[in-house]
């Protein structure tokens, strides 16, 4: 079987460093104003130009995002800002709107184009229409099963097919609602929806920790009443609520615009889901994270050509797990070996909302109900420190959170994990220290035999302690 080119996202330059040493063939990024993502998003022009040069030195793939569907305003500027992100030889640009891929064709016909998923395509029909335009990848709709990518295909064997395997899912698409059928299982496409969406929802403030995921606040950064007070969670930017935070104007964002909350229903205590806003709009309620590690088997047999990880605005430790995870899992499928179900556990050490494989499979194979239930669920994880610098058996770390001498902690390094104890561990000036208390700190600790060998892949190494069950 041919191996499918496994993607990455990259949100800053750092991120896409590390999925590349963690076994990525490729990376997606873009600008913040014609990708879709605006917070956590440093590739500005200048980083643009460093990752594609590095990528490409590298002899790996960049994918420059430009699938925003934009008004009328932005076609003014489109072809002008995009000249110099085409002169710096991105491999493909990633588009949805039908208006700026026809700009693209005329101004650069020879630019390769990938479909984004936001164009939703979920037919073959489709993809042959979009070959004929002059798209040369289809990303997949996150709606479809295997079958259906299976049928997909056959039926247009000459154009690249690229499918979501890991990251969030949307609760909705295209404007059509999932919220009843996902919480009530009583479809809104069908005639049955039980208006999810005017619930009372309760806000409460987030924040993130060091390694880019939101969590409860420890205190209120928000006043809840700078919230609507119609039972729906609505924010309220104008009147008094508004000008409490700062003036605002038509080229300024509100204070509160990027500001991250939770949702939370009554009915469903301590279930908290994130709301988040950028430029083009609120995304209120998302679903469990999609994980799809079990199904690269068959995506490959399929013979789909690029399996894709969402997760832009997450860290880079986020990058350099499922990276290391999807390559063994390509890897291994390739190689003809049987689904390792330890992978689906190393997913579960990330911070997540419950995974689901979404639309894969619409009932569970009894093969697959052993996977979940022989999968421990006492490997919880939490990231702790970052590999600096190397020097024979000991490395300087960037501690990220507590860890002591004496912990059981997991290696994580590009050529390879290793679960074992913290042997010991020092200050700067080389005295003994038994425990880190936090970030912030810079500290000497002691390598697993042999691994000082590695050199300089091991400034990619990165630590995670075991969580007591």
């Amino acid at each position: 079987m041919r191996a499918p080119e496994l993607l990455s996202p990259a949100g800053t330059i750092k991120s896409m460093r590390y999925a590349f040493a963690y076994g990525a063939d490729a990376v997606y990024a873009g600008l913040p104003r014609y990708s879709l993502r605006v917070r956590n998003n440093d590739f500005l022009e200048d980083n643009l130009r460093i990752g594609i040069q590095e990528a490409h030195a590298a002899g790996k793939k960049f994918f420059m995002t430009v699938n925003l569907s934009p008004h009328n305003a932005k076609l003014k500027t489109f072809i002008k800002d995009m000249t110099p992100l085409v002169e710096m030889q991105p491999d493909a640009f990633i588009m949805a709107d039908p208006g700026l891929i026809m700009m693209v064709r005329q101004q650069w016909p020879d630019l390769p184009i990938h479909l984004s998923v936001q164009a939703n395509t979920v037919n073959w029909a489709a993809v042959e229409f979009w070959k004929k335009i002059g798209v040369s990848r289809v990303i997949l709709s996150r709606e479809l099963s295997l079958d259906e990518i299976a049928e997909i295909r056959d039926r247009c064997p000459d154009t690249e097919l690229e499918v979501f395997v890991h990251g969030a899912l949307c609760i909705a698409y295209s404007g059509r609602c999932l919220l009843s059928g996902y919480f009530n299982h009583r479809d809104p496409n069908q005639g049955t929806c039980t208006n999810a969406c005017r619930w009372e929802y309760k806000p409460s403030a987030a924040e993130a920790d060091v390694a880019g995921v939101y969590r409860p606040a420890a205190e209120e950064i928000l006043p809840l009443d700078a919230f609507g007070a119609n039972g729906g969670g609505a924010l309220d930017l104008s009147g008094s609520q508004a000008e409490a935070f700062g003036p605002t104007g038509a080229d300024q964002r509100h204070p509160l615009a990027d500001q991250v909350y939770f949702l939370e229903e009554p009915n469903r205590p301590g279930e908290l889901m994130p709301i988040e806003e950028d430029q083009h709009g609120t995304y209120i309620l998302n679903s469990r994270d999609l994980r799809a590690v079990e199904h690269v088997q068959a995506l490959t047999r399929i013979g789909v050509d690029c399996l894709k990880i969402e997760g832009r605005t997450k860290s880079h430790y986020y990058v350099a797990r499922t990276a290391q995870v999807y390559r063994r899992a390509i890897d291994d499928a390739v190689a003809g070996k049987p689904f390792d179900p330890s992978l689906i556990a190393e997913l579960d050490n990330l911070a997540h909302r419950g995974y689901t494989d979404g639309f894969f499979e619409r009932h569970h194979t009894k093969e697959y109900q052993n996977y979940l239930e022989g999968v421990s669920k006492h490997r919880a994880q939490q990231f702790v420190a970052e590999i600096a610098t190397v020097s024979g058996d000991w490395a300087e770390v960037e501690i990220k959170n507590k860890l002591a001498v004496g912990d059981v902690v997991t290696f994580m390094l590009p050529e390879g994990n290793r679960d074992e104890p913290l042997a010991d561990m020092q200050t700067l000036a080389g005295e003994p220290l038994q425990e880190a208390p936090g970030g912030g700190y810079r500290v000497r600790i002691r390598l697993p035999q042999g691994a000082g060998a590695q050199g300089d892949r091991l400034k990619y190494g990165l630590i995670a302690r075991h969580l007591p069950a």
